[in-house]
């Protein structure tokens, strides 16, 4: 009776640090990257004597990692302990499962007594995160093999991720681990809460998700997911950031206003020794005031991720800088703000404009993304024919121009802030990348950095870009938009053999 859920990765491509406070709008594209969690009961039939047991075991496996963690949950106040080396602790999945237990007491389906034996019978959970989630770099260098997807695609799924760096004197080194910045823990956190609150009769999880927000039983279903989830990354965090990235792992692609940080402080509180039932009830109660809207790229765009090969970058270390920023120079800061949303709007109004032109003039988009697809964009004018083609490329040219705006105000945050949103390096590859021909936008996604860059291409002109990333020793990843959040999936995915990602590119 295993459960399989799984929850997308994400990129935000408009809203970096904004994001952060209300009433700041970021547009954040889920990906075909997904994290999977599989649970089952650990246990075929329980034991006679279970009833009297105060304790259950959990079993995580992480075969990636090669790890496998023990722990016994109390029946009682669902603390866990670890009984495994503690060198092997996930607090995100830690956390997702006292919470997800903690809410099946307040809300589940099941009588007490069936989830009572549900618990008894111990609970396998199997943590795989696809392979676009982390960076196969190294092993592709290493083999010898060019810089492509292609090469990408080569690697078996969920490709172990971890390097032992000194074989050659027979020690082997902790797992490290390289990631594209996709927002792994809050998928995989995600995931988990997903596929134990639908095993233990809290929700009912929808297979195919393809309009959540339009479908009101849906989406209650998946409320409690994201409170629980949210909840989860949160408190495993330490802190509690903007949750865009936990809100498009459950719901899938949109524009995102974040909720206020006190919705969790009782959550905070219950260290304080407040029974977890009771904080779980409360925050399924609460007012979770953030907003989401459906959104996802116009038809014919593809959203492109290339990993440049100079490290990832911390995130909490750069949003400290900007605080510090805007607290040390509140004027400067506040105008650099301004322009940065004002431009994030006009780049969202931009790409509604072009999915609604798709709609309307359906011959006419087509004929301009296929011929701006073989054009630099100084020459998109040129091949309009008529009103309605010409709409089409005044809005591509004004999400060209907005994301140049954009970009310039992020360099500008960075440069006074003194940390690198948009490093020199990677502004020479952006540059690069919007001269190529059906080049739309390029940008740093998120808090910037040295994480991997992004690229909305038109038409077929992605392959082209790919080629010329590899020239620039920039690998382009197998990553693109999906814009389904968490879903139930029919069977384990190693079944399949064959990833999401693997079998909706086509590699040229």
């Amino acid at each position: 009776m295993a459960v399989v859920a799984s929850a997308p990765g994400k990129v935000l491509m408009t809203g970096g640090y904004l994001i952060l406070e209300r009433p700041n709008a970021g547009i954040v594209l889920s990906t075909n990257a997904r994290f999977y969690a599989i649970v089952k009961p650990l246990l075929e039939e329980l034991k006679p004597d279970s009833w009297a047991w105060a304790w259950t075991d959990v079993k995580l496996t992480s075969p990636q990692m090669g790890r496998e963690t023990m722990y016994k949950l109390s029946l009682k106040d669902l603390q866990l302990q670890c009984v495994s080396s503690s060198d092997a602790r996930n607090p995100f999945v830690e956390y997702a499962l006292q919470y997800a237990v903690a809410a099946a007491r307040t809300k589940s389906d099941k009588t007490k007594d069936e989830l009572e034996k549900l618990m008894l019978l111990g609970l396998d959970i199997t943590i795989l995160g696809c392979n676009e989630f982390y960076s196969y770099r190294n092993q592709i260098e290493a083999r010898g093999l060019p810089l492509t997807p292609d090469s990408l695609a080569s690697l078996p799924p969920f490709t172990s991720i971890t390097f032992n760096k000194e074989e050659s004197s027979g020690q082997k080194s902790k797992p490290e681990v390289a990631k594209t910045g996709l927002g792994s823990s809050a998928a995989m956190t995600t995931a988990v809460v997903a596929a134990l609150l639908h095993y233990l009769g809290v929700v009912n999880l929808p297979s195919e998700l393809n309009g959540p927000l339009q479908d009101s039983k849906v989406s209650e279903e998946l409320d409690v997911v994201h409170i629980i989830g949210q909840t989860a990354h949160c408190i495993a965090q330490g802190k509690v950031g903007s949750g865009f990235d936990v809100s498009s792992a459950v719901y899938g692609s949109q524009r995102y206003i974040r909720f206020s940080p006190e919705v969790l402080s009782s959550a905070q509180d219950a260290a304080q020794g407040t029974p977890m039932e009771e904080v779980i009830g409360n925050l399924l109660k609460a007012n979770w005031n953030h907003e989401r809207t459906k959104f996802s790229l116009p038809p014919m765009m593809t959203l492109l991720l290339g990993e440049p090969g100079t490290g990832g970058s911390s995130t909490p270390s750069m949003v400290g800088a900007v605080k510090k920023w805007q607290k040390s120079d509140p004027q400067n800061s506040l105008e650099t703000w301004k322009k940065l949303s004002e431009a994030n709007s006009a780049l969202e109004m931009h790409l509604k404009t072009l999915s609604k032109l798709a709609g309307t003039n359906s011959d006419d988009y087509r004929s301009v993304i296929n011929k701006c697809s073989t054009l630099t964009s100084e020459k998109w004018t040129e091949g309009a024919v008529g009103p309605n083609q010409i709409e089409v490329v005044n809005a591509l040219l004004g999400a060209r121009d907005v994301m140049l705006v954009i970009r310039y105000n992020m360099r500008k945050m960075g440069e006074a802030a003194g940390i690198p949103i948009e490093p020199e390096s990677q502004t020479k590859l952006l540059d690069t990348t919007m001269n190529m021909e059906g080049v739309v936008l390029a940008g740093v996604p998120g808090a910037g950095g040295f994480d991997a860059v992004f690229a909305v291409t038109l038409g077929d002109s992605s392959s082209n870009v790919i080629k010329v990333w590899s020239s620039l020793n920039v690998l382009a990843l197998l990553v693109r938009e999906d814009p389904r959040g968490v879903s139930l999936e029919s069977n384990d995915p190693r079944a399949t053999e064959i990833t999401a990602a693997v079998s909706s590119v086509r590699i040229e």
